[in-house]
Formats: structure tokens, sequence, C-alpha cells
């Protein structure tokens, strides 16, 4: 189990710190941030964000995010009204990618559609659990794991 500040307590730029000295960003120094509505749990975005706009999403209650394109901060909604405030955050199990459940006021998406993963919906093949056989999903791989 790994050290955190308990969570009814809010993170201040005075206690951020190791969180944001856990997680795990990439070669470029971004973290993947999955941004998801707190009431419906509809998965709305992803962004990128460094140490600063984590530091600020979790510290300010506002989600702030590093665009790689304009290489500068953003926080949602600033210029476009659609803001995004925090309800709740979360590292993933490998501290790699963050989890940020919000109010969604608007659009979330610049196409002014309500989620990201609305724009361009694809039509992947299906499979089942029952398609798996009687050990599961991941029979396979570990059988194929014991075989070394």
């Amino acid at each position: 189990m790994t050290d955190q500040t308990a969570p009814d307590q809010p993170l201040t730029r005075e206690t951020v710190e190791p969180v944001v000295a856990r997680a795990r960003f990439d070669a470029s120094g971004l973290l993947p941030a999955i941004i998801q509505d707190a009431d419906s749990r509809d998965v709305l975005m992803m962004g990128w964000m460094d140490e600063e706009a984590l530091r600020r999403t979790l510290t300010e209650g506002r989600v702030t995010f590093w665009s790689r394109s304009r290489q500068e901060y953003w926080r949602k909604g600033d210029t476009s009204g659609h803001a995004q405030f925090v309800r709740a955050a979360a590292l993933d199990c490998d501290d790699d990618a963050l989890l940020v459940t919000v109010e969604q006021i608007g659009a979330a998406c610049h196409t002014g559609a309500h989620s990201c993963f609305d724009v361009d919906p694809l039509s992947p093949a299906t499979a089942s659990s029952t398609d798996a056989g009687p050990g599961g999903a991941d029979s396979d791989s570990a059988a194929e794991a014991d075989r070394g």
C-alpha cells in the first residue's frame, strides 16, 4: 500500500507533492488523464497532464491539461465555457494514468459533442465471456505462461 493523503482531506499545494512524485509520467513528461462524468459515468475525453497540470487539477478543483500542440496549459472551459469541475481523482494501479471524475458544464469535446468518443464510433468485432471457454477470458494466456 502506498502512502496517501486521507480521502477526506482535499489536496493542497503543500500536500500534493507525494502524489505528483508517485505518478509515472512518460518519456515526454506527460500522464494520460481520462475524464469521466460524475453523474452518467460516461468517459468524456482524454488529455495530457505534466506535473504542473496534475498539481493544478488536484489542488484547484478545475481540470488543467498540457497542450502538446500549443505547448501551454489550458484549463478546460476558460474560453468555451464548457468547464470541468473536479469531483474525484485516482491514479491507476501502475500510477501511470489518471482518472478524473468531473461535473461537466456543456460539451466536453471541442467539436461540440457531449464526449470526444461520440465523434467517431467504430464497429469492432465483439465476443462474450462464453466464447472464452470454461477458464474464462484469461485461460489461454495463463496456459501459455505455464508452458514457459
